[in-house]
């Protein structure tokens, strides 16, 4: 597995360690949104927030994994305001910002379209950075 960008030294291998705890379907799911994570943005940072819940960002957090017991979780912090034209996003579906897609056992996800949203995150965040940068500066 390549190198990967993290907040501090243990992100990475926490994520890992959660991934190989879960040890079943949840993992294995986990573990592949993972990678399609890191292939979408390679500059992607794996961070470990809130008492264990695996965190990517790129100019801000682009995207948590949450493990239940029937789903995988995966919540775009500003997932409202993407453009979702393969209808990735399954849950979260009323609220102003966030949006997820809940993953259960047996289900696959469409890689080509959830790259594509892991990009437009990226390029929504880097947006929102430089609205932010351009009102400090006035």
């Amino acid at each position: 597995m390549k190198p990967r960008r993290t907040d501090g030294p243990s992100a990475s291998a926490s994520i890992s360690q959660r991934i190989q705890e879960l040890g079943d379907w949840r993992g294995a799911t986990l573990a592949r949104v993972r990678e399609l994570i890191h292939e979408a943005d390679p500059d992607i940072v794996e961070e470990w927030k809130w008492m264990g819940t695996p965190v990517w960002s790129h100019d801000g957090i682009v995207c948590t994994g949450e493990s239940y017991k029937q789903v995988v979780k995966l919540t775009f912090a500003r997932g409202a305001a993407l453009e979702d034209p393969r209808g990735l996003f399954n849950a979260s579906l009323e609220g102003n910002a966030r949006r997820a897609i809940d993953l259960r056992e047996g289900e696959s996800i469409n890689a080509t379209a959830f790259k594509q949203l892991i990009r437009a995150a990226v390029a929504g965040n880097r947006a929102a950075l430089a609205q932010r940068s351009a009102r400090k500066k006035k």
